[in-house]
């Protein structure tokens, strides 16, 4: 029975914590108020930024996504970077490279 607690504790990543701070850089980054971004936010709208778009060029992104990979001591290939277009998918490929890290570690 899981009540919660996490004895161990060291090896449970916290998903919360992750997006929240994923926000925060977005917010830092693209100078955009943390209010304004959800999960479904773009980041580039085909060239006509919109109420859920960031507005950002594709050298925002490269230099977002190596923030990301310095933040979070991952490595984002260009191929899965080219993936990328909402703050839930960026979210949503940390936690997945994290949990695979952690994986590899046990």
């Amino acid at each position: 029975m899981d009540n919660g607690s996490h004895p161990e504790g060291c090896n449970v990543i916290d998903k919360q914590a992750i997006e929240t701070r994923v926000i925060e850089l977005i917010s830092e980054h693209f100078n955009t108020p943390k209010d304004n971004i959800k999960r479904s936010t773009t980041f580039q709208g085909g060239g006509q930024a919109g109420a859920d778009d960031i507005g950002a060029d594709s050298l925002d992104v490269v230099e977002f996504i190596m923030e990301l990979e310095d933040e979070f001591d991952i490595q984002i290939p260009d191929t899965d970077a080219e993936k990328i277009r909402t703050v839930g998918d960026v979210i949503d490929y940390i936690i997945g490279k994290l949990e695979e890290r952690k994986n590899q570690e046990q």
